[in-house]
């Protein structure tokens, strides 16, 4: 192992699809010296199988940043690769592993992911694969990790996982998820981070309704905590902020956005979500719901 892979600090966030780490991962992006990955975990099917853009706009094959990361790290990317990554996770990355990770494909399986970020040549990285199955992988494979958990009202999340949305990189649907399958995965994730909180692990939790009632500010104390020195976010002014290029592999639609991106909160899940469904969250996620503060009517 070499001393530049030593030096690469790895920005983990984790949580439950749709509760904002794509935007906190863009904003994360903006800092000096730091680079925004995307959904790591995903790059190995959808980027390298499947050829889809990267967030600069480009196929993923054609794109010089990674390209360049894959010569690096493996020589260049390849199917054969790939499927390997993909067989190891299978075995190794699973959330019921979370309460003792240990396999004896650990070792393989995380040495890929530290070869990745070490080769992006960044000194920090920030890996926004959400799966707290992986963070504990990559703690466990002894990679310099710190966790960002971010929460967000789970009523909120079910409802945008209920919702049709196109992918932009080929028009189809994103996956769409039931309220009680939403609360289930909810829980689960945020109960297994919770674990890995419980053991030692550096995990910063981040609520997203706090993070966007003053977003420059709480971008500048999430920096200050993370070792990432006096953070200044001069491309956030108020509630807008101006974001460029990025070469994220995976996550939602607005991680294809530049220039200015308005920075507000979602809350239509008030107002537009079937009563029945929001009982539904709430009996299943109440006691972590009313851990992290959010109370209210069902």
């Amino acid at each position: 192992m070499t001393d530049h892979e030593h030096a690469t600090q790895v920005i983990y966030l984790g949580g439950l699809g749709r509760s904002g780490t794509t935007l906190l991962e863009r904003l994360l992006g903006e800092l000096p010296g730091v680079i925004a990955l995307g959904e790591v975990v995903h790059l190995w099917e959808r980027g390298v199988l499947a050829g889809q853009p990267c967030g600069c706009g480009a196929p993923f094959p054609a794109c010089p940043f990674w390209r360049q990361v894959g010569e690096r790290a493996f020589g260049g990317w390849s199917a054969r690769l790939a499927e390997r990554v993909l067989t190891l996770r299978r075995r190794v990355d699973r959330t019921r592993r979370v309460p003792r990770i240990a396999h004896p494909d650990l070792g393989d399986y995380v040495e890929i992911y530290r070869s990745l970020y070490a080769a992006t040549g960044a000194r920090v990285v920030v890996d926004s694969s959400k799966h707290a199955s992986l963070a504990c992988c990559l703690v466990s494979g002894g990679v310099d990790v710190r966790i960002v958990h971010v929460v967000r009202d789970p009523r909120a999340v079910a409802h945008s996982w209920g919702r049709t949305v196109e992918r932009p990189e080929d028009g189809l649907p994103m996956t769409r998820w039931g309220p009680a399958r939403t609360a289930l995965h909810w829980t689960a994730q945020n109960a297994a981070l919770e674990l890995l909180a419980r053991r030692g692990v550096p995990v910063t939790t981040v609520r997203y309704e706090d993070f966007l009632a003053a977003p420059g500010p709480a971008l500048g104390a999430l920096g200050h905590e993370l070792g990432l020195g006096a953070v200044e976010p001069s491309f956030i002014d108020g509630r807008t902020a101006w974001l460029g290029l990025s070469h994220t592999v995976s996550g939602n639609p607005m991680r294809f956005q530049v220039g200015r991106v308005e920075l507000r909160r979602d809350d239509s899940w008030a107002t537009a979500m079937a009563g029945g469904d929001r009982r539904v969250v709430s009996l299943l996620t109440w006691p972590l719901r009313l851990r992290y503060g959010y109370r209210g009517a069902a």
